[in-house]
């Protein structure tokens, strides 16, 4: 009786903190967000431009569309369509228990796990669809600002931009044949991408058995001291990711492999041997990887010095975003504006979506506005991350990447660095002797543990 009790008392704490941060956070979705008009947009490696002959702000509710001249207006909602295609995780109340605990929701604890989600999210959307991939039901999504995005102003200036899609989706000047032909081929492709786009979801589904849900995600915290109502660092939640893509099982995954830097090194032949696990069987196999790089942009502020360096980084194709945000308060950052980093918030309670049934519902997963923020609140520890779908990918990357850090440091040293072998060469050898249920080596606890405080040793 006294477990019960304590249950209740659990369960009615848990909906007072969903209600309690709803409404702290109900701003997330109704504030507005200005951009200027005479500076490019750059959102995962794609650049936009709002340019016009008069100078000022654009609103994202559509309040000033109405000035703006159609070629512009059909850049920002190729900007819109490309943002809200990108897949949105949020706090969310409502879904199954969580092993070992009452919680039925991660609101004011799981925003890291979110980003994280997040960003993983993005480099599957690499991996299975591509970064020219959008969302086609985008623009249908409502704004709850008002009708922001959906404004008539909005549709009437667009409408050429829109008919140009059509144009190309269904060619008028095609003969029947060749129409029926190329809406066919069109219509598959779109299946596909539709299956997929939906499957990925799926793979951050609140449930138990979701390869990269809330709940997989603390079972492998577990290993490294966290429990369900703490606090995740983005250097954690790296490790925890590289983790749960390990132990995925879908055949779908097998593909696809994570790498987290150690000390804010990248071990380019640890890399490859990730990307090449059959090179001693013969077998010709090679996976994609994530590669992810926990950092420290500064001591207890973030260094503008390394303003130049995160938008060089946000401005490659490659990149799958940033987990980072404000002290104790998580964001997906994924472009910027001048000074100003375009992000996701996962400060936003929504209700459990059953992503097993056929057909779930896909809004509540597509965020309707972005927000921006100074580069000078941002905390100072991230995680940073790329895609490489081959070995190629990754040196041409790495190549790239380097010559960047290179520019971009005025100290001695630069925020990470690549290095050629492996880090066993470098006396930082995992041991690889683990225990049949142990997930992280003894090396990587350790590792863990003193990145879970969030310390970083300055450069």
């Amino acid at each position: 009786m006294e477990a019960t009790g304590t249950d209740e008392v659990e369960k009615i704490k848990s909906k007072f903190m969903s209600a309690w941060h709803n409404m702290k956070y109900s701003w997330v979705l109704k504030t507005k967000t200005y951009f200027s008009r005479s500076s490019p947009v750059f959102l995962l490696g794609r650049c936009y431009h709002f340019k016009t002959d008069e100078s000022g702000e654009l609103s994202t509710d559509g309040s000033n569309f109405d000035k703006i001249n159609t070629e512009i207006s059909g850049n920002v909602e190729e900007f819109r369509k490309d943002f809200i295609s990108r897949i949105w995780l949020t706090y969310r109340e409502e879904f199954p228990q969580i092993k070992g605990s009452a919680l039925t929701t991660d609101c004011g604890w799981g925003c890291t796990l979110r980003t994280g989600q997040m960003l993983l999210a993005q480099g599957l959307m690499l991996h299975f669809l591509g970064r020219a991939w959008v969302w086609p039901d985008a623009l249908d999504i409502d704004n709850s600002d008002s009708e922001s995005w959906t404004a008539h102003t909005v549709k009437k200036l667009t409408a050429s931009f829109e008919a140009s899609l059509t144009a190309e989706r269904e060619p008028k000047i095609l003969s029947n044949h060749h129409q029926g032909t190329l809406k066919r081929n069109c219509d598959d492709s779109e299946m596909r991408n539709e299956v997929y786009h939906r499957k990925i979801i799926s793979w951050f589904g609140d449930s138990p058995l979701a390869a990269f849900g809330l709940h997989q995600l603390i079972e492998y915290g577990k290993k490294s001291g966290k429990i369900a109502g703490d606090w995740y660092g983005p250097a954690v939640v790296a490790h925890i990711l590289r983790k749960a893509v390990e132990e995925a099982r879908d055949p779908e995954l097998q593909g696809v492999t994570v790498y987290v830097a150690q000390d804010c090194t990248v071990y380019s032949s640890d890399v490859v041997d990730r990307q090449c696990p059959f090179m001693d069987s013969g077998k010709a196999d090679t996976k994609a990887v994530i590669i992810l790089v926990p950092v420290r942009l500064g001591g207890e502020r973030t260094n503008m010095d390394y303003l130049e360096f995160v938008k060089g980084i946000l401005s490659l194709e490659y990149c799958v975003g940033i987990i980072g945000g404000k002290p104790k308060q998580s964001y997906y950052f994924a472009g910027f504006q001048d000074d100003s980093l375009i992000y996701m918030d996962p400060h936003y309670c929504q209700s459990f979506v059953d992503v097993s049934i056929k057909d779930f519902p896909l809004e509540s997963f597509h965020c309707p506005s972005p927000k921006k923020m100074s580069f000078k609140k941002m905390d100072p520890s991230c995680t940073i991350g790329f895609y490489c779908r081959t070995v190629q990918d990754f040196e041409k990357a790495s190549e790239e990447i380097t010559k960047m850090l290179k520019s971009s440091s005025k100290e001695k040293y630069p925020l990470f660095t690549f290095v050629k072998g492996h880090s066993r060469d470098y006396d930082f050898a995992s041991s690889p002797l683990r225990e049949e249920n142990d997930l992280f080596s003894e090396d990587e606890k350790k590792r863990l543990k003193r990145f879970s405080t969030e310390e970083f040793v300055l450069l």
